[in-house]
């Protein structure tokens, strides 16, 4: 099964909008807007060692030799041509605006690449009649509606994660370390199907949970202790991310009223999320459900960003962020309490914004969860 199979729509939808904004030449470096224009599985690893430039008439992928093989079957049936001609992406670049009527050609570079590189592209192109137009978020626009390729992705990526939620929550004793959760979370999910991890899995206990991106050490699971695991699986090339908040042993009265206040502020989102509502809406909804629970300002983070190809994408359920979501777009929903010195706790679902409704990929429960 080939979920991330090319899709010859995205292409067409980069050159519409290249149309738009007069840009004859795109040249895209990011790794993971390369692999959601080619769609290409199984191809790429971490290394950014290839460009892409597509034109109104080709659409050519550079990479090199450790790539060729891989790349050339996964383009056999597209309209994407794989070179692996051992010269620079620059020189690449320029064979194809070379192409290009007209007196000037407007070559699209994304703003993200390293100045270096971009003080290399104005070498190459000194003298010649090619203005370099630098790019803000152009691909990854594109990249915030998903489509339903990407959503089934994600959605396998989400049941090998709960799967291993339910394997870790039947192994925790008291007295395991931080660590050794997180080792064998970790290997439930690759054991479950995953890929790779969609970022490095967090496993944090009591105060240390307090921090919302604790590094897991050696700290024990002792009673009375919140536990927050957030972690996920990538498959097909897309992220899942979730996080629940277990207790060794019975928690406080504090600490029930705090994941009470979570869980409500949770559902009472992802019960309004829909199309046309700005991610600012969604996220002080979450804020004034803390506060009348009385955890007001314990929160410290936006409610939510979007998850695919790479675990935090735009747009965001953020306070900054005025602009209505799309259906299409995938976002998670996780609020927090975080009380230094005493415990934090987070619950995080992801799913898909549609016309009237969120989606929610994430089918682990909600119900306290005590260990003992």
């Amino acid at each position: 099964e080939n979920e991330m199979a090319h899709n010859p729509k995205r292409l067409s939808r980069l050159r519409a909008v290249m149309g738009e904004q007069g840009i004859d030449v795109l040249y895209v470096r990011e790794l993971s807007n390369i692999s959601w224009a080619t769609g290409f599985e199984r191809v790429f690893d971490d290394e950014p060692a290839h460009a892409l430039v597509v034109s109104a008439r080709n659409c050519v992928l550079h990479t090199d030799s450790r790539y060729f093989d891989a790349m050339k079957s996964a383009a056999a049936d597209t309209d994407i041509e794989v070179d692996n001609s051992r010269m620079a992406h620059s020189a690449v670049l320029a064979q194809v605006s070379d192409c290009i009527d007209g007196d000037i050609v407007r070559v699209g570079i994304e703003d993200s690449m390293p100045l270096a590189e971009y003080r290399a592209l104005q070498r190459t192109f000194e003298g010649r009649a090619i203005d370099l137009v630098e790019l803000s978020g152009f691909v990854e626009e594109l990249r915030q509606v998903k489509d339903e390729s990407e959503i089934t992705a994600m959605r396998k990526a989400q049941s090998i994660t709960d799967a291993a939620f339910a394997n870790i929550i039947a192994f925790m004793k008291p007295g395991m370390t931080e660590r050794e959760v997180q080792l064998q979370l970790d290997r439930y999910m690759y054991e479950g199907g995953a890929e790779g991890l969609a970022f490095g899995t967090i496993v944090a206990t009591g105060a240390h949970a307090a921090s919302p991106h604790a590094i897991p050490g050696e700290t024990k699971l002792a009673f009375g202790d919140a536990v927050v695991m957030d972690f996920g699986a990538r498959y097909a090339g897309y992220c899942s991310d979730m996080t629940r908040t277990v207790f060794v042993g019975e928690p406080s009265d504090e600490a029930r009223r705090a994941y009470g206040a979570i869980r409500r502020a949770n559902e009472e989102c992802e019960a309004m999320l829909r199309a046309g509502l700005s991610g600012a809406d969604v996220h002080q909804h979450a804020e004034a459900v803390l506060e009348e629970e009385g955890f007001g300002g314990a929160m410290g983070h936006s409610l939510g960003h979007s998850v695919g190809i790479d675990i935090h994408e735009a747009p965001n359920l953020s306070p900054r962020n005025p602009k209505a979501l799309c259906a299409g777009n995938v976002v998670t929903v996780e609020p927090g309490i975080y009380l230094t010195g005493k415990f934090g706790m987070r619950l995080e679902d992801y799913g898909v914004v549609r016309d009237t409704s969120y989606e929610v990929f994430t089918q682990s429960t909600h119900e306290m969860i005590i260990i003992s």
